[in-house]
């Protein structure tokens, strides 16, 4: 994704559920190539039994692009032992006078969490499927 024009503006976001054996690799870099231009990225997975899910994102900020604001996050639960995830972000920022960052996450469920749903009557299964549905929310 290229912002091209000043001022412009670009909200991704993406929720993924791998299961089984299925692999999800997904490679997105955003390139500010005009002054005073702002991006959010919101990447989350969920990744159960033997899949696996990659999250490569990068940030670019060209010089004579002030002002810019952009932000990449990359969070990734994992439902079992064999699962497998990597969370890659990168800056590349080649001038001042931005706001950049980034974050990333690779974490299971909390056991305390399903303990407490299961305290309000939820089976263990629907205490993680309401975690799982709760993390996968991509509302601002």
């Amino acid at each position: 994704m290229s912002l091209v024009h000043p001022n412009s503006e670009v909200t991704i976001l993406g929720a993924f559920h791998t299961k089984k054996s299925e692999s999800l690799s997904v490679d997105l870099t955003i390139h500010h190539k005009a002054p005073r231009t702002k991006a959010n990225t919101v990447l989350k997975g969920v990744a159960e039994d033997t899949s696996s899910i990659r999250f490569f994102g990068k940030i670019i900020i060209d010089p004579e692009c002030g002002q810019s604001n952009s932000f990449l996050t990359e969070r990734i639960l994992l439902l079992s032992d064999s699962a497998r995830a990597e969370a890659i972000p990168e800056l590349e920022i080649l001038t001042d006078d931005v706001k950049c960052s980034h974050a990333a996450s690779v974490t299971s469920i909390p056991e305390e969490h399903v303990f407490y749903l299961m305290s309000r009557g939820l089976s263990k299964h629907q205490a993680e499927r309401l975690v799982v549905d709760g993390f996968l929310e991509l509302g601002e």
